[in-house]
């Protein structure tokens, strides 16, 4: 059977040697049976262009607005409310005002590239333009299964170059220094959870006591903390079955923990009646969890107050990966502590650290084999040569 581009129907040999066409248009199978392929091809090309022109299937006065806002109240029971409120913000914020009035059989890849153009000329970062991408052609796939359009149309449009954050880290000294200058801080075991870790804010914001086993000195992470403008915090799972795991803690960790929980029940008493039990290991100081924006406005200032440069918070975890790959801890390891669902994805984010240990691998290589080509070609003094002065020829006679 040879099957074509999504939509554009199947093309296939029957045992009795004829040959047929599949089509499915408006939610209808059409088929046809010729002798050849190439009436079974023209055939199709015929189905399909008619379906091109003149769109008569449901659906197919439907604006794109209109649209947009079915899909998002039916995608609302598979998403996450946090992508969900995403997902909402970025189709009024963005797409409405400028393709919500079209006929979503008229929405064809150059004005979606249009589109992408006015919103980078009204000042929209490229990141933006790429999330309104995601988010258009997610919601277009849905109108293709639902037979309202016949194909996706920003498949056809050309995305502007993303170029990604480069990623910073600490070295040893400078992770020193950070721990130093946040010495006292409330957050104090948060910062050295990050760079020990690697572990998220959010799932850092998500764990709670119950998570932490004293004797054996683990910490599961089950949860993470996301907070939705208008419905306020919720505690999530983390997207994936490898998200959910158990992190082994050193006991200066431990240590910075004990001293966290003491300073933490002197804020409980404090807060009084004010203080909402969450049971969260780094809440704010009435117990519900932490606020992003003031964490990021603290650690701004650990960052200073060490003579640090200015790098994010997320650029920690980066730190924990980097530190635990140069001191030779096992991609697969390293993978399971940040998280990873395959060791794959660790590679192709820190890979390139790998290019730098080369020289401590050819170090360690040699030292190796060193002692074996010592007995295998011991020095013969007898071959040393020594360059001696050319001879004095005298004039030429």
């Amino acid at each position: 059977m040879a099957r074509r581009g999504k939509n554009e129907g199947t093309l296939y040999q029957r045992p009795n040697g004829r040959w047929r066409a599949q089509v499915c248009i408006d939610g209808s199978r059409a088929s046809f049976t010729a002798d050849s392929k190439a009436e079974c091809q023209s055939w199709l090309r015929k189905m399909l262009d008619q379906a091109e022109q003149d769109w008569s299937y449901a659906g197919s006065k439907m604006m794109v607005g209109e649209y947009l806002q079915v899909w998002l109240e039916n995608s609302q029971a598979s998403l996450r409310l946090k992508t969900h409120d995403q997902y909402r913000r970025t189709v009024e914020k963005h797409i409405l005002p400028h393709v919500g009035n079209i006929r979503l059989k008229d929405l064809r890849p150059e004005r979606v590239e249009r589109l992408y153009a006015l919103l980078l000329k009204s000042g929209s970062g490229v990141r933006t333009v790429r999330i309104v991408h995601a988010v258009l052609h997610r919601s277009l796939e849905k109108a293709v299964r639902y037979g309202l359009i016949l194909r996706n149309p920003t498949d056809g449009a050309a995305l502007p170059q993303y170029k990604h954050a480069e990623m910073m880290v600490l070295d040893e000294t400078q992770v020193s220094q950070l721990l130093v200058a946040a010495k006292g801080s409330r957050h104090e075991a948060l910062y050295h959870l990050a760079v020990t870790t690697g572990m998220r804010m959010g799932e850092l914001f998500g764990l709670r006591w119950s998570d932490l086993h004293w004797v054996s000195g683990r910490i599961y992470v089950r949860r993470q903390v996301q907070y939705v403008p208008g419905h306020g915090w919720s505690f999530v799972e983390p997207k994936t079955r490898s998200g959910r795991r158990t992190i082994k803690l050193g006991e200066s960790a431990l240590q910075a923990l004990r001293e966290h929980l003491e300073r933490q029940q002197g804020e409980r008493v404090a807060a009084g009646e004010r203080w909402v039990e969450y049971g969260l290991i780094f809440p704010s100081k009435s117990g519900t969890p932490l606020d992003p924006s003031n964490l990021r406005l603290d650690f701004a200032r650990v960052l200073q107050r060490a003579g640090l440069p200015k790098i994010r918070f997320h650029d920690l975890r980066h730190t924990a990966a980097s530190l635990m790959l140069n001191h030779g801890i096992p991609v697969i390891v390293v993978s399971k502590m940040l998280g990873h669902s395959k060791p794959s994805i660790t590679m192709d984010i820190y890979g390139h650290l790998y290019n730098e240990m080369q020289d401590e691998a050819a170090q360690l290589m040699d030292e190796l084999v060193t002692p074996i080509c010592t007995q295998l070609h011991p020095k013969n003094e007898s071959l040393l040569i020594e360059q001696a002065e050319p001879p004095d020829v005298g004039e030429k006679r």
